[in-house]
């Protein structure tokens, strides 16, 4: 079986071939499209002498061939033409002309992965440089046979690729994929309540992910659900808008067997490609910090036009961060509770937590989701994880069936600490999570319970944490001064409402964030009066805000040492520096 390195490292020898009539950054257009035509020529293989006899005996009857040759094949997808890849080679004069006419031999699905890859446009430059044939002799010595590379390793050989070209080409790579050890955890996260179930023979279970990339999460659910239990079935859906990540998914989804007509290619946003489906499970790993201006018009049209019938109901964020459009998106494709409800998993970085005051998009979108009791945790995974940026990220879980210890509570778990060095850095991810890490992870999550680690010196360190929804809710109230004219004394309106009553200052307004549990009338008695006896609240400008200050949750204070210790160490520098200063003179 080829081993994983080994595969990639051949396929990057053929970046060799190209060197020269080749940009760098242009490798992934040649070598993507001909990875998946090797695999797809390789698994069509041993069917090719029965799918062409079929398609001789159906042609004469006058019948339409296409169900009976995907029969054959076992699969979705069938290639009626005479030729594969070892027989181009035998008329290297014609290579070009035969590719193109192998490549229509497929059916429509796989003709429409290879025009997402623009793939004519790369045979007739390959052709042009006189280079063709050669590359195609390349391919053809590998064996890309699924009994020789699984569905796995497969996946991991492009997500390598396109890492290495998104590099070359300085791309941000981390908008194509997410690493393997942190979408395992969201599955389990996903999967760890719903065992029982998903272990029942013939359940069938729905998966999607609107930022599909190469189909990476889908693939990796499917994995460990076939793994629990071989008889469960995962239908997936997907949506991508990067043609050559939707081209890979859409391969990749095929060979395994999964209806390929549910991953659609688009913008998820401006353009719903599953505008009426709810989901049992779903996994995002949204842009970061993206701005949505492409998308401006149209999600303002729906937030506008249909509110809480469309996605974008409770609010949206600044222009400046998308992510939380894909949250909404979501939480908007949820089975409802009662055909059986939904979980999800989705990455975002810190901004979604805090960002935004009382009354802004993205705090009306979090007073959503804890209003409605839809986020059962948030994991804060350590920094320098993903390919592309070192920032924090957190794992959120939203589910609108929360058994019934969740319901009201949501727990956030500190992950920062659990990682390990990589042996070998690749971009800015430094840091992965074993498999104890992902456990424990797990079991946390699972247990549902406080818990908490030892630091070396013994104090203890809170892991995790369970709050009431309301914990992370405040009241922003506007705090008035009256306005005092030359002689000191307050200026009083004139006329209508205000008439009699002190007028405020605005140089002197102030806003107090009150925690929803705390009584307003109390908190103002308590916090402001005793430095300002005039203030008054202006109960018009009240508003309700939502936000998760996650790292202070988990922010134990470590109190300075003595002062005496302090400058014991001080006087010993000082002496130390005095005494190389004397040496130097000496």
């Amino acid at each position: 079986m080829a081993s994983q390195p080994a595969l990639s490292s051949f396929i990057w020898a053929v970046a060799d071939l190209l060197r020269g009539d080749y940009k760098q950054s242009d490798y992934g257009k040649v070598i993507l499209p001909f990875t998946v035509l090797r695999r797809l020529d390789c698994v069509l293989d041993s069917t090719k002498p029965a799918v062409l006899a079929e398609l001789a005996a159906k042609e004469k009857l006058g019948v339409n061939p296409a169900p009976f040759l995907s029969r054959i094949t076992g699969r979705q997808f069938f290639n009626a033409s005479p030729l594969d890849l070892k027989k181009l080679l035998g008329d290297p004069t014609h290579v070009a002309t035969n590719l193109f006419a192998y490549i229509q031999g497929f059916s429509p699905e796989v003709r429409d992965i290879f025009e997402h890859f623009e793939f004519q446009t790369q045979i007739e430059r390959l052709s042009k440089a006189g280079l063709l044939y050669q590359v195609t002799e390349k391919f053809c010595q590998i064996d890309l046979h699924p009994d020789k590379v699984s569905n796995a390793d497969m996946g991991t050989v492009f997500e390598e690729l396109i890492r290495k070209f998104a590099e070359l080409s300085n791309e941000t790579a981390g908008e194509h994929f997410t690493p393997r050890e942190v979408i395992r955890l969201m599955v389990n996260l996903l999967f760890v309540e719903d065992d029982e179930v998903l272990a029942k023979p013939g359940v069938v279970r729905t998966l999607y992910d609107p930022t599909a990339g190469t189909g990476g999460m889908l693939s990796v659910a499917g994995e460990y659900l076939h793994e629990h239990n071989p008889k469960a079935s995962l239908a997936v859906y997907g949506q991508e808008l990067n043609p050559e990540s939707y081209a890979i998914c859409k391969a990749d989804m095929l060979i395994k067997g999964q209806d390929v007509a549910n991953i659609v290619f688009g913008n998820t946003l401006s353009d719903d490609g599953h505008p009426t489906k709810t989901f049992d499970y779903m996994l995002s790993n949204p842009p970061f910090g993206v701005e949505w201006k492409k998308v401006e018009r149209e999600v303002r049209k729906e937030h506008q036009d249909k509110g809480f019938a469309g996605r974008f109901g409770p609010g949206l964020p600044r222009v400046s961060d998308g992510s939380m459009l894909f949250l909404l998106h979501l939480i908007s494709k949820m089975r409802p509770a009662t055909e059986g409800g939904s979980r999800f998993g989705i990455v975002l970085n810190g901004s979604p937590l805090f960002t935004g005051g009382a009354g802004s998009g993205e705090s009306e979108i979090r007073r959503y989701v804890l209003e409605n009791d839809l986020l059962e945790s948030i994991v804060g995974l350590p920094t320098d994880m993903f390919y592309n940026t070192g920032i924090a990220t957190y794992v959120w879980i939203l589910s609108n069936r929360k058994p019934a210890a969740r319901k009201g509570k949501v727990q956030l778990i500190d992950a920062s600490g659990m990682w390990q060095k990589m042996r070998k850095s690749l971009g800015s991810k430094r840091k992965e999570l074993s498999d104890a890490h992902i456990d424990r992870i797990t079991r946390l999550f699972g247990h549902f319970e406080e818990a908490s680690d030892h630091d070396a010196d013994g104090s203890a360190r809170p892991i995790s944490r369970i709050f009431d929804n309301e914990d992370f809710g405040y009241h922003s109230i506007t705090v008035e001064r009256p306005l005092r004219g030359e002689d000191g004394k307050v200026v009083l309106g004139q006329k209508g409402k205000q008439k009699g009553k002190p007028q405020p200052d605005i140089s002197l307004r102030d806003t107090e964030n009150v925690p929803y549990k705390d009584d307003m009338a109390e908190y103002f008695k308590r916090e402001v009066l005793p430095h300002a006896p005039d203030a008054w609240i202006d109960p018009d400008k009240t508003r309700v805000g939502y936000e998760i200050p996650f790292n202070r949750h988990f922010y134990v204070f470590k109190p300075p040492r003595p002062l005496a210790e302090i400058d014991a160490d001080l006087k010993a520098s000082t002496d130390r520096i005095l005494e190389m200063i004397k040496g130097l003179s000496a």
